[in-house]
């Protein structure tokens, strides 16, 4: 158990630091540490959807949804989902482009597709209901630690401690820890300090008010300590420390891509969507298409350096056969800002207003101003956008 240590307002050397950062609260101070948090949690919690409910999988798809994704753009995708896809049986029957369509704006895709199929996985080995053993809840894709004892804890009542990047940054800041928070040791570490602070009497409302104050009070930055229920035991707040902890990884170095994309646009007002790439066991490289448009429908896109026309010109006409007769118009449209991972891109839009639109193998024809019939990336509706807003300052011919 985590016992303070009286570090005084004296200098401090790493030594003292890590002095700090070893030591316990003792028995009597645990149990006020405790109260004070599932008190300040009953009491200020924020009211959301997947609060008012035990059932797993609700609570499983919103930690799913809310890996990566801010609450509040989590929670009309989570109530939207829902209305289409009600429980575990109506996920693991559905198509998997109307799984991803709905996830579509998301992001993280990956996400969507293991949440399926681990849905299969209950459906065909556990009968519909979610494991509640760890073991089970771990062989199912998708979930790891953290994910498991969130589902487990809050729907079933284990007393599974979870560590996420709020409850890490919040155990960094009460221990004053230095470092690297996701360096193995350190990791392990937090594990067994978040193992050691569980009520176990209330694992869920436990795990929940954990990751309330990180995700609320505790901040990345300018943390409120002056409404920390816990404050008092804060050994980052005494030392001064508390708002550099934990300290900050070293970045992956930032690659810039720029990709060209044709944007066709028939009197109609269609376009037209390649389908998604097909999966291969290939390292992407930085610029690989199909891992930048997440392996959804997308519009004719490429790679580009230099003057991206000519490319884009040979690309369509290996693409679409006899594409060497046309005389199309390409016209720019404004340039796209996106980011995946450790990827900076920016993407060329050309508008290419056709009288009918070209036919290719697989393809399908949407209107562009609503690509909401295929699950398409971010990227590929920024790239939409922009190319409606060329086509509206265009006059209206072809």
């Amino acid at each position: 158990m985590l016992r303070r240590y009286n570090c005084g307002s004296e200098f401090l050397s790493k030594l003292v630091v890590r002095e700090c950062a070893s030591t316990m609260l003792n028995g009597s101070e645990l149990g006020t540490f405790r109260k004070q948090l599932l008190g300040w949690f009953r009491q200020f919690r924020r009211d959301l959807p997947w609060r008012r409910t035990k059932d797993s999988y609700r609570i499983w798809l919103s930690e799913i949804m809310l890996q990566q994704t801010r609450v509040a753009a989590a929670i009309p995708y989570y109530e939207r989902f829902l209305e289409r896809f009600p429980d575990v049986h109506a996920l693991a029957a559905a198509p998997q482009e109307e799984v991803l369509r709905f996830w579509s704006g998301l992001g993280y895709y990956s996400r969507a597709r293991n949440l399926q199929k681990a849905a299969q996985q209950i459906v065909a080995n556990h009968g519909g209901q979610f494991p509640t053993q760890l073991k089970d809840a771990l062989g199912l894709s998708g979930i790891g630690n953290y994910t498991a004892s969130a589902i487990l804890s809050i729907a079933f009542g284990e007393k599974h401690a979870v560590l996420d990047g709020n409850v890490a940054r919040v155990l960094a800041r009460l221990r004053a820890i230095r470092g690297d928070v996701r360096d193995s040791q350190r990791w392990q570490g937090l594990q067994k300090n978040a193992d050691e602070l569980l009520e176990t009497d209330s694992p869920g409302d436990w795990n929940q008010a954990m990751m309330e104050l990180g995700a609320t009070l505790c901040t990345p930055k300018s943390p409120q300590c002056l409404l920390c229920p816990v404050a008092q035991f804060c050994e980052g707040r005494k030392l001064g420390i508390a708002e550099s902890l934990p300290e900050k990884r070293k970045k992956r170095a930032t690659v810039k891509v720029t990709l060209a994309s044709a944007v066709f646009a028939d009197d109609k007002g269609r376009t037209l969507l390649l389908p998604p790439p097909k999966n291969t066991k290939e390292k992407a490289a930085a610029d690989h298409v199909p891992t930048l448009v997440s392996r959804m429908w997308h519009f004719p896109t490429l790679p580009v350096t230099g003057e991206p026309t000519p490319n884009l010109i040979a690309f369509l006409q290996e693409m679409i056969p006899g594409v060497q007769s046309r005389k199309w118009k390409f016209l720019p449209a404004s340039r796209v800002r996106h980011a995946v991972t450790y990827r900076a891109i920016t993407v060329l839009p050309f508008l290419i207003e056709v009288k009918n639109l070209p036919r290719v193998p697989g393809a399908r024809q949407v209107p562009l101003a609503d690509l909401s019939s295929l699950p398409v990336s971010n990227l590929t509706r920024k790239a939409a956008r922009a190319a409606l807003v060329a086509a509206a300052s265009t006059p209206a011919k072809r």
